[in-house]
């Protein structure tokens, strides 16, 4: 389909809470899945959220294969997850950087859970249900805040923990989540 722009923050929209989607298995609702795909290729995202592309709907894509930019993390199924719910499964909870496509340049240490279980369904309303931990488990975090309008830096508990990321990580040739 199309590369959209990714709102920045400071942009309003980023911050306002998504509606469920109601409709699943049409045209307009593959033809934004299609763009979101589209957009989180072409800047090599490891996922990306309605929001971040002007649609206040409760949809998030994510998925890393094999990533140059994260070159520790595991492999994480590409998923659409449309109207999610997740719960924590315990309450350990580990500090992690972040990046965001929507808060370019810029990386911050995020406490995320370590484990938990997320549901919701596809582009075709089937169910999706499954427990994750590490990696995976931060994607989802991450995209999900956004449909809740949080960004990563309001869950950033020390500031000094955040900032530009050839500052924070000199000579490493870092591009945003």
């Amino acid at each position: 389909m199309a590369v959209k722009d990714v709102l920045r923050m400071g942009e309003s929209r980023l911050l306002e809470p998504s509606r469920p989607v109601e409709k699943f298995d049409t045209p307009e609702l593959d033809a934004l899945i299609a763009d979101m795909t589209d957009t989180m290729k072409a800047l090599n995202g490891a996922g990306l959220a309605a929001p971040q592309i002007g649609v206040l709907l409760q949809v998030a894509i994510f998925g890393v294969d094999h990533n140059p930019r994260y070159p520790e993390a595991e492999p994480v199924p590409h998923t659409v997850l449309i109207n999610p719910v997740l719960t924590a499964l315990d309450d350990e909870v580990e500090e992690g950087w972040e990046g965001c496509l929507s808060v370019p340049g810029m990386r911050g240490l995020v406490p995320r859970y370590q484990r938990l279980r997320y549901q919701g369904c596809d582009q075709h309303g089937n169910p999706i249900d499954r427990t994750v931990s590490g990696f995976h488990a931060r994607v989802v975090q991450h995209e999900c805040d956004h449909l809740a309008g949080i960004l990563y830096p309001m869950r950033i508990r020390d500031l000094r923990n955040f900032g530009f990321s050839e500052e924070l990580f000199p000579g490493q040739d870092l591009q945003d989540d």
